[in-house]
């Protein structure tokens, strides 16, 4: 994994981390979490574009 993906991940995972806590819901964690990671793929060939990679 290059150091753009890794770093790109570690952040999406972070934010989710950081906010996971205040959502008491396990159904609702689990959506966040899955329109978060579908978002952040989404968006990770906009952040190579930008990047020039």
């Amino acid at each position: 994994m290059d150091p753009v993906n890794l770093t790109y991940y570690a952040v999406v995972c972070g934010g989710l981390a950081a906010y996971a806590p205040n959502l008491r819901n396990l159904a609702v964690r689990t959506v966040v979490g899955l329109g978060l990671g579908g978002f952040s793929a989404m968006m990770l060939p906009v952040v190579h574009f930008f990047l020039g990679f």
